[in-house]
């Protein structure tokens, strides 16, 4: 498994919470969200995460929200603004993402990108890497949700590699913003119907049972990924050297379009010459900006 990061980074912890300013007891009632108060909380995850929360979100982060809000003592949306903004541990922050962040992946989900990597894509880089003398394969799924994907990417390369496998330095650096949703994916304990797609060699071989209606990823599988916490918004990526292939699927569907414009930028900087960029089927990149070349629906090649 790749060893990804530069030494000394505090951009990208292991999951895990810190302790902080802990939120009053709790009310009795709490007060409706105000237009301004929505604006404020909007504003503010704008500004820490790059989600791009409309007007027309404010019912569905109230529904979200004024639950926890209630429970945990706040009279106001105002008084839970506040609380973000001092609890300097960023620990109410990690669990507002937490709320209104959406996370639904399965696995295989826009299969046409699993086929062209294994067919083309993985091939292609073997062959290149080969021909350098080099066997460290470095993938990155960026806002990897509970693991599907990365664990797909692992599965498809032990079918591509067969026995060569254990003589690469593989592996996928997985990341996200949710700590929840990276938990989830530390487990590898998956509904029957998130497999589903799976073509049945592969959940034969690469899955065992994890419980009633639940399937369980393979350990060789799971120790192939690195999990880590880590913000797109970020402005400089700590990573030791460029990756082959990113894949950020369905994630910038929640920016606005100079927020997207700058993630395409960083990653442009953090992919080796001739590495792929996968993108989800909904969301695109200008054909013009000069720094990938398309290939394909969703998939782009680094110039």
């Amino acid at each position: 498994m790749g060893n990804y990061l530069k030494q000394n980074n505090s951009q990208m912890p292991a999951c895990g919470h810190t302790a902080g300013v802990q939120p009053p007891e709790p009310a009795a009632s709490l007060k409706p969200i105000t237009t301004s108060e929505f604006h404020a909380l909007r504003d503010l995850v704008y500004q820490r995460f790059g989600i791009n929360l409309t007007d027309q979100k404010q019912s569905l982060v109230t529904s979200r929200l004024q639950a926890m809000l209630q429970s945990q003592g706040f009279a106001s949306f105002a008084d839970y603004y506040r609380y973000l903004l001092e609890d300097r541990t960023n620990q109410g922050l990690d669990e507002l993402i937490n709320r209104i962040s959406t996370n639904f992946s399965y696995f295989y989900r826009e299969s046409t990108h699993f086929d062209f990597f294994t067919k083309l894509a993985l091939p292609q880089l073997l062959k290149e890497l080969r021909r350098k003398g080099s066997n460290d394969i470095r993938i990155w799924t960026a806002g990897c949700s509970t693991g599907e994907e990365p664990y797909m990417l692992i599965m498809l390369m032990m079918e591509v590699m067969g026995l060569e496998y254990g003589q690469w330095n593989a592996g996928c650096l997985a990341t996200d913003i949710s700590e929840r949703v990276l938990s989830i994916a530390g487990e590898g304990v998956y509904p029957e119907d998130r497999v589903s797609r799976v073509p049945p060699p592969l959940r034969h071989k690469y899955f065992k049972p994890g419980g009633v209606g639940l399937v369980k990823v393979h350990e060789r599988v799971r120790e192939e990924i690195t999990l880590r916490r880590f913000n797109l918004m970020n402005t400089e990526f700590p990573f030791k050297k460029p990756f082959h292939m990113i894949f950020c699927r369905n994630v910038m569907i929640y920016f606005d379009k100079p927020t997207r414009d700058a993630l395409i930028r960083r990653f442009h900087q953090i992919t080796e010459a001739g590495g792929y960029l996968f993108i989800g089927h909904s969301e695109t990149i200008s054909r013009d900006q000069g720094m990938y070349k398309y290939v394909m629906p969703a998939c782009y090649q680094r110039l």
